[in-house]
């Protein structure tokens, strides 16, 4: 074979779709995604590698691979990067502000309806038959991550197991596991020698940002913009990871939210599409309107937006070599481990008696027995249960 044929062979393929039905997929993901990180990163790989083969199958392992390594929220640092495979950063900004959009405007109406009556008691209703549901959805989605990226690969299988187990003890993800099963799998198929060219590069996020407002509490405005700017950068994990953190600073520290309003905030993020993390604008909301929503969600998004952003050109450049896929593939083993291990702490608390574990196993049947089942189907027919079931559960 020529070099001339070679290089031919090498070019990257155009991509079969164009950025604006991209962006219009993470819009519709964004508006009817229900189910957290899991169940989202599950909606992309299904949709984008599988049925429209729009992402291959190792942009997709690298795009898990460095959200799992970054602080921020898993799903949404996916989608950015997958906006980025083949449009750069025009692609990943676009595609991440399509695909938070949706919930941000969500999380604002009901934060706009919930001061004005003074609370929201029918979302644990609804959240008692949704985050049951949303169990079975997580599982299957797990699984099929699980049969189609580690296979029958044993090393990957042990680290599987080991970060599930470890997420299901300690109902955390440790970045350091990943890091570790990164660099076993790496220096165990693609020793150093075996490769050549520069070493690692570190990546800095800058997170500065200037605003400008009006008519609003400058100090306040100031102290959510600090403090969910630090969120966002230095919080691991899927979006239930920042759950404890920001309950230390916002009931605990800064007192912005009482115990009851904080656990609606999260109930808030739980029963609305897109990613949990959304948490963030419902809370800014209560504690300073529409511009403390903005500020919050900005604080938190934009540094995990830059996370992504900035090592994105490495990881397209670097990232076919075998050392490179030997460490993501490490990663992305315990990744999915990690993910598989939350399906268990979060079905502790949302199953909770035998109607909710009745609707966690019917909603993985049908999704296992009706492939084009819709999830949001599910998630409408588990809020209606919820409604008419919990107030007699609760008073039973």
């Amino acid at each position: 074979m020529s070099p001339a044929s070679s290089e031919t062979d090498a070019a990257p393929k155009p991509p079969s779709y164009t950025l604006w039905q991209l962006v219009r997929y993470m819009l519709g993901l964004g508006t009817w995604g229900f189910g957290g990180p899991v169940a989202l990163l599950g909606y992309m790989y299904r949709d984008l590698v599988e049925k429209r083969r729009w992402i291959s199958e190792g942009d997709y392992k690298e795009g898990l691979a460095l959200a799992q390594l970054m602080p921020g929220p898993l799903a949404a640092q996916l989608a950015i990067y997958l906006g980025y495979v083949h449009y750069r950063i025009r692609g990943g900004t676009l595609v991440g502000v399509a695909f938070v959009l949706p919930s941000f405007v969500m999380v604002v109406a009901i934060g706009a309806v919930y001061t004005r009556y003074g609370g929201i008691d029918w979302m644990q209703a609804v959240f008692y038959g949704v985050g049951a549901a949303v169990i079975g959805i997580i599982a299957v989605g797990a699984y099929k991550l699980t049969t189609k990226n580690i296979g029958k690969d044993r090393m990957l299988w042990g680290t599987f197991l080991l970060s599930a187990a470890v997420t299901m003890i300690t109902k955390s993800e440790i970045v350091w596991l990943f890091l570790g099963a990164g660099v076993l799998v790496w220096l165990v198929r693609a020793p150093p020698k075996a490769w050549s060219g520069g070493a690692m590069h570190s990546f800095a996020a800058p997170l500065l940002a200037g605003l400008a407002l009006d008519n609003v509490d400058w100090h306040k405005l100031g102290q959510i913009g600090a403090y969910f700017a630090y969120a966002g950068s230095f919080v691991f994990g899927s979006g239930l990871a920042i759950v404890p953190f920001l309950y230390g600073g916002v009931v605990q520290e800064y007192h912005w939210l009482t115990d009851r309003q904080f656990v609606d905030a999260v109930a808030v993020a739980m029963i609305t599409p897109g990613p949990v993390v959304i948490t963030t604008g419902f809370i800014g909301y209560l504690v300073a309107g529409f511009w403390g929503a903005v500020v919050a969600a900005l604080g938190t998004f934009v540094p995990s937006y830059l996370f992504i952003i900035l090592p994105a050109p490495y990881f397209k450049k670097h990232g076919k070599r075998p050392g490179i896929v030997a460490f993501i593939d490490g990663v992305t083993a315990a990744a999915i481990g990690a993910i598989a291990g939350a399906v268990f702490v979060i079905g502790q608390r949302s199953i909770t008696d035998w109607v909710t574990a009745g609707l966690a196993i019917v909603a993985a049947v049908l999704l296992w027995r009706f492939k084009k089942l819709p999830e949001p189907l599910i998630v409408v027919a588990a809020a209606l249960v919820g409604l008419l079931v919990h107030p007699l559960m609760t008073h039973a």
